[in-house]
């Protein structure tokens, strides 16, 4: 394994190795600190992070508002108080070495304002930004206001060059680097598009050299980028080490801090993360962001799929091939069903799946009365944690989206906030890599092993 070189990233040389950035309150102050201690880059998240009171106790995010605007700018409140608090930790820990980012979601609810007042209060604090989940046109002149240097994450050249072009171009000094997030391995919410085919992944090599060459074109050749998603041994990327197709290049690392001793997710999910199968991580579009996202197939994520699965085109009123009439609800209004799937429909009621969740696609998916009571209460409970939510319909502009809620999705906030504070794994949303079964092959985690960050790094840095 070549000898890794140090690239100058946020205004300082360090170890071309990043942590990857994952909220809801799951890259604290205490991990990216640590990690910059170790000389490369931390990135806590910033997406609803947890803020603490004088004694050091957590504060418990409670909602008191009675309108979802009310509770959005709580939430907002929260999100800065918890950005600079993860912040300051972060920068005590870090004890000068490394650099320090911050992760946003540009679609996360108040995201701007979000952005705007951790950076007023972290001033000195935090060298870079990364952003993803969306395309962050206005991250570049907010970082510029605070002399912090952006990191764009994409997936595609084509994404670099739109964002180039409508609004990077003006403010070419603060860009840091460009982080390429492998689409179809990466953890998370995954950035595939409309012509790509989620079943079929891509060689990134060639994905990032055309992401190369195009920078390479508007005169970014030193700015690195920073390969992410599905990066595991630095050996496998040997080749891209000093290679012009490419380089400079750095290496963001998402799933493998989880599993440190500085990591505070609970022990159960480090546990669970050890006991990974090939293949336990899916691909799935069940995120209310719309976005493609890979998370650990258990029984919260089964049940999704399973409620998707139980869906028939319907109508209120008889029509040519929507002609079956069942009964529904305790009038025993009817809908009417396709005679193909009538006996399905009946088959779900006797099975006690009897009620009927409208979506906004003309479909009606069948659900326990107790699941129907869930879905609504946290659909009314919504607090605005995304620009847009196909799951309670809510539009942080507008206040809704106009559009019908979706039952086929879930309440994100609420499962990621669960399962960060220690909830059982199996029954919430647990985001992973889709190479996180290698925890249990990589012989460095035998016998349980969970290292410290600067284990980590330095085991990273051998080409393991």
């Amino acid at each position: 394994m070549k000898a890794l070189k140090p690239l100058v990233m946020s205004g300082k040389e360090v170890l071309p190795l990043v942590e990857g950035g994952k909220g809801i309150a799951v890259t604290t102050g205490k991990s990216s600190g640590a990690w910059a201690a170790a000389g490369g880059i931390g990135t806590f998240s910033a997406v609803n992070a947890d803020s603490y009171d004088k004694n050091g106790n957590m504060v418990p995010v409670d909602y008191i508002g009675k309108t979802r605007g009310e509770r959005h700018q709580e939430l907002i409140a929260y999100g800065i108080r918890g950005g600079i608090a993860q912040a300051q930790i972060a920068h005590e820990v870090r004890g000068g070495e490394g650099r320090l980012h911050m992760n946003v979601l540009w679609e996360m609810g108040g995201a701007e304002e979000i952005l705007r007042g951790v950076l007023e209060g972290t001033k000195g604090l935090v060298h870079g930004v990364t952003c993803g989940a969306g395309m962050p046109y206005k991250v570049a002149q907010i970082a510029a206001q605070y002399s912090v240097y952006y990191y764009p994450i994409v997936s595609s050249s084509r994404a670099f060059r739109a964002l180039w072009l409508r609004a990077y171009k003006k403010t070419p000094e603060w860009l840091g680097g460009v982080v390429y997030e492998d689409p179809w391995l990466a953890g998370g919410h995954n950035g595939l598009s409309n012509s790509e085919d989620p079943l079929v992944a891509e060689d990134p090599f060639p994905r990032v050299a055309e992401l190369r060459t195009y920078m390479n074109s508007v005169g970014l050749h030193d700015v690195p980028i920073i390969m992410a998603g599905g990066v595991w041994f630095l050996r496998d990327y040997e080749d891209w080490l000093d290679n012009p197709e490419v380089a400079p290049v750095a290496f963001q690392y998402g799933t493998r801090p989880l599993l440190t001793k500085e990591s505070e997710i609970s022990e159960e999910w480090k546990n669970r993360l050890l006991s990974l199968q090939d293949g336990d991580v899916s691909l799935h579009k069940f995120s209310p962001t719309g976005f493609y996202s890979s998370a650990v197939r258990n029984d919260f994520l089964e049940d999704l799929h399973q409620r998707s699965d139980r869906q028939v085109r319907y109508s209120r009123a008889a029509e040519a091939d929507l002609h079956v009439g069942i009964p529904l609800g305790r009038r025993g209004r009817p809908i009417y069903v396709r005679e193909d799937d009538a006996d399905k429909v009946r088959a779900w009621l006797a099975a006690g799946y009897t009620e009927g969740m409208a979506t906004p696609d003309e479909t009606m998916v069948f659900v326990t009365p107790e699941s129907a009571l869930g879905i609504k209460k946290d659909q009314i409970d919504c607090m605005g944690c995304l620009s847009q939510c196909a799951f309670s319909n809510w539009e942080q502009n507008e206040g809704t989206t106009g559009k019908r809620a979706d039952p086929r999705s879930f309440c994100i906030q609420k499962t990621l906030q669960n399962i960060a504070h220690g909830a059982a794994v199996d029954h919430e949303l647990m985001f992973a890599g889709h190479n996180a079964y290698k925890f249990g092959q990589d012989p460095f985690y035998a016998n349980g092993f969970v290292p410290t960050v600067k284990q980590l790094v330095d085991r990273i840095a051998t080409g393991d």
